[in-house]
């Protein structure tokens, strides 16, 4: 457990390092819409990266198209359309 830890730590500290090296810039220059967006983004980013540290699924895309494709796929297996 103790290594998963680390990592996320180490997560953390890449995304604070990134923040202070960023925002500074960003709130001097008045980029405010700019600003949110970095937030959004780098909140995504270490939520996805821990959660894949700690060893959580985490779905993929062709995951969701799969599952909203799959019941026509079935409807076409089972008329005889597709093998």
């Amino acid at each position: 457990m103790l290594p998963k830890i680390m990592n996320v730590l180490g997560i953390l500290l890449v995304a604070v390092a990134i923040s202070l090296f960023e925002v500074p810039y960003m709130r001097k220059k008045g980029l405010k819409k700019e600003l949110w967006l970095f937030y959004i983004l780098l909140f995504l980013g270490v939520g996805i990266s821990s959660a894949k540290a700690l060893s959580g699924f985490i779905p993929t895309p062709l995951d969701w198209i799969a599952a909203v494709y799959r019941p026509f796929s079935d409807f076409l297996t089972h008329i005889g359309l597709i093998k």
